[in-house]
């Protein structure tokens, strides 16, 4: 696998964590999981049914501006700026579960 690749996997297993323990704790922020599932259907439609973990890692690459976008306008809570990223690399995690080179 290419280090590019292998990398932001761990950004994203790491992010998956770090949402895990988030949603677990009292006084989390409630938009968390709408946050979520809209980035994992946005991503979806950008990838489309077949990717590989190569296309989906390029398309991390470029997905800072419309992630923030997609969020701002459909899920925006107070404070969704600090826990974006953390919710970004998650819906990529979800998403590269369903890659056709994934492997665990």
């Amino acid at each position: 696998m290419p280090a590019d690749v292998d990398s932001a996997r761990h950004e994203w297993e790491e992010a998956h964590r770090r949402l895990r323990r988030l949603l677990g704790e009292p006084g989390r922020p409630p938009a968390l999981e709408d946050q979520l599932e809209v980035l994992v259907r946005e991503l979806r439609k950008r990838v489309g049914a077949s990717y590989t973990l190569g296309e989906l890692s390029a398309e991390y690459r470029r997905a800072e501006p419309w992630v923030r976008d997609v969020v701002a306008e459909h899920t925006p809570a107070p404070g969704w700026p600090r826990t974006l990223a953390v919710v970004e690399g998650a819906a990529f995690h979800a998403v590269s579960l369903g890659a056709v080179d994934y492997e665990p």
